[in-house]
């Protein structure tokens, strides 16, 4: 049975966000190394942003690229920056085919000159786009983006621009690196782990964590509608009982 069925249409969430983890085991699996992993990692990225866009999500957001990561091996580093060239290169054709509207959120300048680039040039090229937002969380990481809110709307306050007691959530919402995007609804973890690892942390505040043991490279379109329904088989109460919900 086609699982697609099995979903509410009028009850998807608008924004579900992904840590794609899994790839260096996958490989491992295989006797290679984690470059090859990393490598064939590109078809789950693929169906999810399909999957997502059949059933109406507004938005997809992937953990490409941690600030942590940055300490991983210099020959593993390196294959992932050549790798986020070369897909973004090879998938600007479905972005433009699919209206997939690319983003990038985290310290894009801290990516080498010519990934940065080749970003630049695929979020302008798909800008007009309208079908899903696809943002790429490139040297993300949530503590770093929160420090970062915090100075800016403190130049703001010192500056006389902002009065400190006019800030509330809408304005720690609107100096984020998803100042346009919504607020996360699902999140998928792959490969078995169980916590957030700096992801999202403010955004996901309220937001339905589902882990699957499915190492990231074998996700696919049906593995992506699982965690939908599980989705739409719980109930949300934000911080409300269940009767007031059912009200």
């Amino acid at each position: 049975m086609d699982k697609k069925l099995l979903i509410d249409l009028q009850k998807t969430p608008k924004h579900v966000a992904i840590i794609m983890d899994g790839n260096g085991r996958w490989a491992k699996g295989k006797g290679m190394n984690r470059i090859f992993g990393h490598r064939n990692a590109l078809t789950a990225v693929r169906e999810s942003v399909s999957a997502a866009s059949k059933i109406n999500v507004e938005a997809i957001t992937l953990y490409a690229f941690s600030t942590e990561n940055w300490n991983r091996p210099k020959l593993e580093v390196d294959a992932l920056m050549s790798l986020l060239i070369n897909s973004l290169k090879k998938e600007l054709p479905g972005f433009l085919k699919n209206g997939v509207k690319v983003n990038a959120i985290g310290l894009i300048s801290s990516l080498p000159k010519k990934a940065q680039n080749v970003l630049a040039d695929v979020i302008s090229q798909t800008k007009n786009n309208t079908d899903i937002v696809l943002t790429f969380a490139l040297s993300y990481g949530s503590r770093e983006e929160i420090v970062n809110t915090i100075k800016n709307i403190s130049k703001k306050v010192v500056n006389n621009e902002l009065n400190i007691e006019e800030i509330d959530e809408n304005t720690i919402n609107n100096h984020l690196y998803t100042f346009n995007l919504p607020d996360v609804d699902l999140m998928i973890r792959t490969s078995g782990e169980q916590r957030i690892s700096n992801f999202l942390l403010w955004q996901m505040a309220y937001a339905e964590l589902y882990f699957t043991d499915i190492l990231w490279p074998d996700f696919r379109e049906e593995h992506f509608y699982d965690a939908i329904i599980d989705y739409q088989n719980r109930e949300r109460r934000f911080g409300k009982t269940s009767e007031q919900i059912t009200e």
